[in-house]
């Protein structure tokens, strides 16, 4: 059975996240002090004792949940992980994904996904910008509540994270219509979620040609372990492909779901979730009921990984 690793994305932060793996494992601690070396303040402080408002700034949550990723991802073999044979991170987690693909430098990652988190808010004044999840509609029918509410404005569906679980964005009035929409085409939930930036939809285009030059000033290498991109959903290991794909990842849906079909039809059985949280293997159980998915951040659960990984 074929194995994977999935790091989460944005809504997977919170205060005092990683403190019980912190307490088990050094290597923990020493990541975070990494990231603050180069971000210039104290992330693991920020982290472990807020304020919630300062964590949940896109600058400020980006790089700590990139750090939280990948200090789980080497704390995953100092207990004995085996490597796994397919990478994918939801969003944001991309990065986490192409650190571990060994495509990316951690460092750079860090300075990279902080001034992700600057353009993104920098794209849109606050307040114009929304996003919304909406459950119990089929992919097809949030679309066009989309296409229908948009008129002069943007709004899109932009992550397809599991059968009857999406989420728009786009300017705030055009979202408040598709919500009503999606209401009327029979959503069992539609709300708007609590973030400042309508991420992946064309109002981030400007803020994504100014992430590709940056890109360009950094170096990428091919990735070790093929990583399933979210734009394509499908597995990428060439170095300009790879980044191609990050800049288009701005203003493009996250195809989740296919990500994660494609890696079932792969033949994969087993994923580690590296990262705060457990949301991706909430999403996983929707997609395909037969996935193992563990979290490893707890000692408990990286062991139960550990040994999955190993078949035992």
């Amino acid at each position: 059975m074929k194995t994977a690793f999935i790091f989460p994305g944005q809504g997977s932060q919170s205060v005092g996240m990683l403190k019980a793996a912190s307490e088990a494992w050094p290597v923990i601690e020493q990541t975070f002090s990494e990231a603050s070396n180069v971000l210039g303040y104290d992330l693991w402080e920020l982290c472990q004792n807020g304020p919630s408002e300062e964590l949940n700034q896109t600058m400020v949550t980006q790089p700590a949940l990139l750090t939280a990723s990948i200090a789980l991802w080497r704390q995953w073999f100092i207990s004995g992980g085996n490597e796994p044979q397919y990478l994918a991170g939801h969003s944001l987690g991309e990065y986490s994904a192409l650190v571990a693909a060994e495509s990316l430098d951690f460092a750079d990652a860090v300075r990279l996904v902080q001034l992700r988190g600057e353009l993104m808010q920098a794209a849109v004044p606050s307040g114009e910008g929304s996003m919304a999840a909406i459950l119990g509609l089929e992919d097809d029918q949030v679309i066009s509540a989309c296409d229908e509410a948009a008129g002069n404005d943007v709004v899109s569906a932009v992550n397809f994270n599991a059968p009857g679980q999406v989420v728009i964005a786009g300017n705030t009035a055009a979202v408040e219509r598709a919500i009503e929409l999606c209401k009327e085409k029979g959503a069992r939930k539609a709300m708007p979620l609590p973030v400042s930036v309508p991420s992946h939809c064309a109002l981030m285009k400007g803020a994504a040609d100014e992430l590709a030059k940056a890109l360009n000033n950094v170096s990428f290498g091919n990735a070790l372990t093929p990583v399933i991109q979210n734009v394509s959903a499908e597995q990428v290991q060439d170095a300009d492909q790879l980044k191609a794909n990050l800049v288009r990842q701005l203003y493009s849906p996250v195809r989740w779901t296919d990500s994660m079909t494609l890696l079932v039809e792969d033949g994969v059985g087993v994923m580690a979730e590296c990262g705060s949280g457990k949301v991706l293997a909430g999403l996983a159980k929707r997609i395909d009921r037969s996935l193992k998915v563990f979290n490893i951040e707890t000692p408990d659960g990286m062991e139960g990984a550990v040994q999955a990984f190993r078949g035992e």
